[in-house]
């Protein structure tokens, strides 16, 4: 069994619940600008349930994919019931320091954010308590993360790894109440997810691949890791 999971266009990492949240896209003019209003989730779906119409390089690589226009923005909302360490990145780039994707966690700079104390993220650090937009951007045009900061595109999309805390360290939730049936036979709970339609077959050869630019300034806090790295 795949080790994503996606559930009602949400990627579960473990315990950690990620969102990918649509919203407007800013201008980025050198100014900073409040918090635009959210409009949605992105759809998410898994790339192996579509492994006859997506992109060859898909297939090796795996994960999830989303459509995305030049003109959104998106930022990303994260939540799970006991603290982990989070990390984000853009082409293999770490979203939080600017420098290159390593495995290990990193104090200093701190190279991942602690969930639940950080909820949300709405694009790439570039510190003084700032942050420019997650905004998509085509591949092979240097205007990514990933070109302006290695001078090559090569992977593209966004990383993400959710690292759980040491056994022990935090206590385990309390596991929530079944509902019950409500009258008439019918299920408390959320709806079913909607049904995706199929994409056609010469839909893999006209989407191109994107990355993830810089776009727009915003404020935003980036909380640092109130546990200590070695929770």
């Amino acid at each position: 069994m795949s080790r994503i999971q996606v559930r009602n266009d949400t990627l579960m990492l473990g315990d950690v619940a990620v969102r990918f949240m649509r919203t407007l896209r800013i201008p980025d003019d050198g100014r900073t600008y409040p918090l635009p209003p959210g409009l949605g989730t992105f759809p998410v779906r898994r790339v192996d349930d579509y492994l006859d119409q997506v992109p060859e390089d898909w297939q090796e690589h795996g994960g999830v994919f989303l459509p995305m226009y030049q003109r959104e923005a998106m930022w990303l909302a994260f939540s799970c019931s006991v603290p982990h360490a989070l990390k984000v990145g853009v082409g293999k780039v770490c979203a939080l320091t600017g420098e290159r994707w390593t495995r290990a966690l990193v104090k200093k700079p701190q190279n991942y954010l602690v969930v639940p104390t950080q909820p949300w993220l709405d694009g790439i650090s570039v510190g003084g308590g700032r942050i420019r937009q997650f905004v998509a951007m085509p591949l092979g045009m240097g205007y990514t993360v990933e070109g302006q900061v290695t001078g090559e595109e090569r992977f593209g999309g966004i990383q993400l790894e959710a690292i759980a805390a040491k056994p022990g360290r935090f206590p385990a939730p309390e596991l929530p109440m079944r509902s019950m049936a409500a009258p008439g036979g019918m299920a408390m709970g959320a709806p079913p997810p909607p049904a995706c339609a199929p994409m056609p077959a010469q839909a893999k050869r006209k989407s191109g691949a994107m990355g993830l630019g810089a776009g727009g300034r915003m404020k935003q806090k980036i909380y640092p890791d109130p546990h200590g790295i070695d929770s």
